[in-house]
């Protein structure tokens, strides 16, 4: 639980975010040296590479790093966090990589393992074995190097990781504009009413148990909008197997909208779900459900493709993950019912 904790942010947190409007006397400057007086901790060559990478715009456009910034320029800057001093230890730890190539490495992470180094997980995570893997990746001074999104501890699947600074900035431009396509499979406590649509609100901590989240109505003045598309696939009665698409990376996003409908997750003990919440008539129905909580003790979630734009080649690129086995029997088990 310590990791999913330190975790309780939303994506959007991996981003600097700027908003600058030049003033009135400012002389003709080019931006890449004008960014480097307004913003902090920084240097021209991070700066010109978010810059190539469109993580900076004028007035709404991509600007090249000669653009001379004028009186009145409005700038909006989203760049992926600076590394921070911290000790990052290699390990040689056993890693599914589906795809690498000089830009990007592309995991599918097993059930358990912590993303990055956090309280509680400093070691044998999937940083210390990345970083065993790859030495050079970008930000090895920080916890998080390489990585512009996570799942959480429990939940298995893919991730994509950036092997260079460029990379690193243009994958996390893309999440930060919500372009990335991502589909995540789960199996639910009982079946939605409505077999297909879209769950919105705002999500922020609980104010009851600040390990979890919640989701609030849309107009709430608190958290941050989170939407996620949904689409029953397959029915059991009292559980459903569904398919998740994600418009937002918000923490915990899944979980606490399932949750929000009354069908959370099965085996999800931070959201309810490692209870009966829809019972059945079929005999030994408990029995059942205590070999279900056995055969997947953890909250039934995969993250089961990835799509993004290639920051060398500018091309489509999708990735899709098999099941882990937990995963799958549990869908077996179900599937036997029919």
């Amino acid at each position: 639980m310590d990791q999913e904790v330190d975790q309780l942010e939303s994506e959007d947190d991996l981003f600097e975010h700027y908003n600058f409007v030049v003033d009135k006397g400012q002389q003709l400057m080019r931006i890449d040296l004008y960014l480097l007086l307004k913003i902090s901790n920084t240097s021209r060559s991070r700066i010109q590479t978010g810059i190539s990478a469109g993580s900076v715009r004028v007035n709404g456009n991509l600007i090249k790093s000669n653009y001379k910034v004028k009186p009145f320029d409005a700038i909006s800057i989203s760049f992926a966090q600076p590394p921070r001093d911290t000790e990052l230890i290699p390990e040689d730890l056993p890693i599914d990589i589906l795809f690498e190539d000089s830009d990007i490495i592309v995991v599918n992470k097993a059930p358990g393992m912590v993303v990055h180094p956090a309280h509680g997980n400093w070691s044998g995570t999937l940083v210390n074995g990345l970083l065993f893997h790859c030495q050079n990746l970008p930000g090895s001074s920080d916890i998080r190097p390489g990585l512009v999104h996570r799942i959480d501890k429990d939940t298995s699947g893919l991730l994509v990781v950036a092997k260079s600074e460029f990379a690193l900035t243009f994958i996390a431009k893309q999440f930060f504009d919500h372009t990335i396509e991502r589909t995540y499979f789960a199996i639910l406590w009982g079946v939605p009413k409505e077999l297909k649509g879209t769950l919105r609100g705002k999500i922020t901590r609980s104010p009851k148990d600040r390990k979890i989240m919640t989701i609030l109505p849309e107009d709430s003045e608190e958290g941050k909008l989170a939407i996620t598309h949904y689409e029953v696939i397959e029915t059991f009665g009292f559980c459903s197997f569904v398919k998740f698409n994600l418009e937002t990376g918000r923490t915990h996003q899944i979980r606490a909208h399932a949750q929000s409908i009354g069908h959370p997750l099965l085996s999800d003990a931070s959201y309810g779900g490692d209870k009966i919440r829809f019972m059945s008539t079929m005999a030994n129905f408990k029995q059942f459900v205590d070999n279900m909580f056995k055969t997947c003790p953890r909250q039934a979630l995969h993250a089961f493709s990835l799509g993004f734009e290639h920051p060398k080649s500018k091309d489509w690129v999708q990735f899709e993950s098999e099941f882990p086995e937990d995963f799958s029997q549990l869908l077996t088990k179900l599937r036997s019912l029919n």
